[in-house]
């Protein structure tokens, strides 16, 4: 047969859909075959019989059923691929990653987002309530953001100048821990200060009073009383004595989290342990004859108190600078801030101004001069530290400036023509 728009060749059997214009010897003109039957065609004679739907409908549900399956794979594989987001709160830091609590109690390790870091130039702490996304095929969470804290601990980073550390977050007290044996009443002033700029309540705990004689601590409590009271309660508590130590648990209210700070050796863990009553915290040995223990803690942990609250035991620091500590200071002298109302000028420095209430107070005993001592030196470190971070404000403001200058005086495209 002779075909136009098929291919074949005469003497052979064609099956041909649409419409197709074909000349057989048998008959005269064009045969017309439309899509809605099958042809076939041999030998010059022609043949038209319906076509069966029926034939193809397995393979058209096997192509249904597998373009369905695609669509199912492809959502599938985008919902795997979607970042899971939770909500969870800081409970241990240490010199690795934050360690996260989540909301349904699982504990997550963390890593910070690179735009938290460098963009706001903030890390979450102890405590810190944050939002964290959990990328697929990754091994930690990302801290994206942190929520607005209730209270900051802060003390100046002893690493810069005049930049701040945040050491914990959204707490109701903070317990200042020193061993009633060998308390160090500068010291003490410093922490407290720290303690009560951050607006919790504040306790002064004296520990390790099962290795002092008892004519010792009373002198020691008269001595921190008054350097803390009324503002701060003052307890001592010993391991030999466990009303002492539940005097110390009811001060942890459920639903509440405390920090315990003090320098290293203090018997800080040796307290959470005793709160607990379990060894939860590791503890250093105590080195003979000096009733020093070593420093052990390198973590900030919170640590939950049954039947009470929760504590923070925090890393002994040596540091302990200044700032943002105006009322701190305050708080802590309140015996100096009134005699300081009563100077003839308002803005008496207390060094050589006639009529200073503050330095009269001193000359007749009613202050002692290494209290004096103390108040001045911390309100001096507070007003350099002011100083430092006006300077440090100026100079970035420079930065920024030439910064503009610069890029205006560019012209597009290069550099300048001469």
């Amino acid at each position: 047969i002779d075909t136009y728009g098929a291919y074949g060749r005469k003497g052979t059997t064609l099956q041909v859909r649409g419409t197709f214009h074909l000349i057989c010897p048998e008959h005269e003109g064009l045969t017309d075959l439309h899509a809605d039957a099958v042809t076939f065609v041999e030998k010059g004679s022609v043949t038209e019989q319906p076509f069966d739907i029926g034939a193809f409908l397995p393979g058209l549900m096997l192509v249904a059923i597998g373009f369905i399956m695609l669509i199912v794979f492809h959502q599938m594989r985008e919902g795997l691929m979607a970042e899971a987001r939770y909500r969870g709160e800081v409970v241990k830091l240490d010199r690795g990653y934050p360690l996260v609590r989540l909301e349904d109690g699982e504990l997550l390790r963390c890593e910070h987002a690179t735009a938290l870091v460098k963009g706001e130039r903030r890390r979450a702490v102890i405590g810190d309530v944050v939002e964290v996304a959990v990328p697929p095929a990754h091994d930690k969470g990302v801290i994206e953001a942190i929520a607005p804290r209730t209270r900051e601990f802060v003390r100046k980073d002893p690493t810069e100048r005049a930049v701040p550390q945040v050491l914990a977050a959204n707490f109701e007290r903070v317990i200042v821990a020193q061993p009633v044996g060998e308390v160090n009443l500068r010291r003490l002033e410093r922490e407290l200060v720290l303690a009560f700029e951050t607006g919790a309540e504040v306790t002064v705990v004296l520990t390790k009073a099962d290795l002092a004689d008892d004519a010792a601590t009373r002198a020691t409590v008269e001595a921190v009383q008054a350097l803390a009271a009324p503002a701060a309660d003052v307890l001592v508590v010993s391991e030999d004595d466990p009303a002492s130590v539940e005097a110390v648990r009811a001060l942890l209210a459920p639903g509440t989290t405390t920090v315990l700070i003090g320098r290293s050796g203090v018997g800080k863990s040796s307290l959470v342990n005793m709160l607990v009553g379990a060894e939860v915290l590791s503890v250093g040995a105590v080195r003979e004859g000096e009733g020093k223990g070593r420093h052990t803690t390198v973590s900030r942990e919170i640590v939950e108190v049954p039947g009470a609250g929760r504590i923070v035991d925090m890393p002994g620091v040596r540091g302990l600078g200044l700032w943002d500590a105006e009322e701190g200071i305050g708080a802590a002298f309140p015996d100096v801030e009134a005699l300081a109302a009563q100077c003839r000028f308002r803005d008496c420095t207390h060094h050589e101004e006639p009529g200073c209430a503050v330095r009269a107070a001193v000359e007749s005993s009613e202050l002692t001069p290494e209290r004096y001592a103390s108040y001045q030196a911390l309100q001096q470190e507070m007003a350099a530290m002011r100083d430092r971070r006006e300077e440090a404000r100026r100079m970035n403001k420079e930065k920024v400036s030439d910064t503009k200058r610069r890029r205006a005086g560019a012209p597009k495209g290069g550099r300048r023509r001469r």
